[in-house]
């Protein structure tokens, strides 16, 4: 049994280890241009919002975990489960708004360079920065809920805890509350996941009507390389792809586990190292895509 805590909490410190590299490299990459000089582009100040989400995700969920896989007992007490818990809930909604919000704005923005003038673009660049903040306030708020069902750790068969994370516990709410919390949290998750499908599935129709338009003046044999819509297109496909196939899998996990009141271990486990994934590879994706680190390394 030790040793397989001892796996799982390698596991968990590997994959931290290789999520703080991932986001640590990309703010470098996008506040190198605020230190050069250079132009912002509108979306690194989405992206510079998503590394701070990712490494809040991190290290709310991922350090307390570790910690008791190598055996840590008693080092958070109820206060700082619910701290660890709120931030961790915080995040993990401004992730998904942040990607949301990445994929709108990409959406919107490749119809506006077709259409509109450079005022219209400089405004809807401008309203980033209110939509940033308002993510973030909006979790701030909603998440104040969370606090009130964690507790420290418990070792009884206590009948209203609900899961126990070792570290930490989840207590069984009543259920006009818990319905509360629950409708309040999956309207929110719903509407940024199916406006994450939407913009993407738009962006992919869009530039492909709008290649066909203007295929007649190009040709095949003298564009080997994708246009910047098109590799921008890939880009949010590929983090979208990734966002709801670790957060489906994760919110399985989850559902299972409070509906049907079980709480294995290996479920805790598996929900946890789940629910870090997008913040631990989304920065490579977006790293190994942005055309100013694949013109360096051509």
């Amino acid at each position: 049994m030790a040793s397989v805590k001892w796996q799982i909490g390698i596991t968990l410190l590997t994959q931290l280890g290789v999520g703080i590299l991932g986001n640590s490299s990309l703010l470098c990459l996008y506040n190198f241009t605020l230190l050069t000089g250079h132009k912002v582009r509108p979306t690194d100040v989405i992206l510079n919002q998503l590394v701070l989400a990712n490494s809040l995700v991190l290290f709310s969920r991922g350090i307390p975990h570790i910690m008791a896989a190598f055996g840590a007992t008693y080092f958070l007490n109820e206060a700082g489960c619910k701290f660890f818990f709120y931030f961790h809930r915080v995040a993990r909604g401004v992730c998904l708004s942040t990607t949301s919000l990445l994929s709108g704005f990409q959406a919107v923005r490749l119809r506006l360079n077709v259409f509109s003038s450079m005022e219209l673009r400089r405004r809807s660049s401008k309203c980033i920065y209110l939509c940033c903040c308002l993510c973030w306030i909006l979790h701030l708020l909603v998440s104040i809920f969370v606090p009130i069902k964690m507790a420290g750790p418990t070792h009884s068969k206590n009948l209203s805890v609900k899961i126990n994370y070792e570290y930490c516990s989840s207590l069984n709410p009543d259920r006009f509350l818990k319905f509360i919390v629950t409708a309040l949290f999956s309207t929110i998750d719903l509407a940024c996941l199916a406006f994450m499908v939407w913009a993407s599935g738009s962006m992919v129709i869009f530039l492909h009507r709008h290649r066909q338009q203007v295929q007649y003046i190009r040709s095949n044999s003298h564009s080997p390389r994708p246009s910047p819509e098109a590799r921008a297109t890939h880009t949010i496909l590929i983090l979208v792809s990734c966002f709801l196939s670790f957060y489906s899998l994760s919110s399985l996990l989850s559902v299972w586990m409070i509906l049907f009141a079980i709480s294995g271990q290996w479920l805790v486990d598996a929900s946890i190292f789940l629910s870090l994934c997008f913040s631990t590879f989304s920065p490579f994706v977006l790293i190994f895509s942005d055309t100013r680190v694949t013109g360096k390394l051509q």
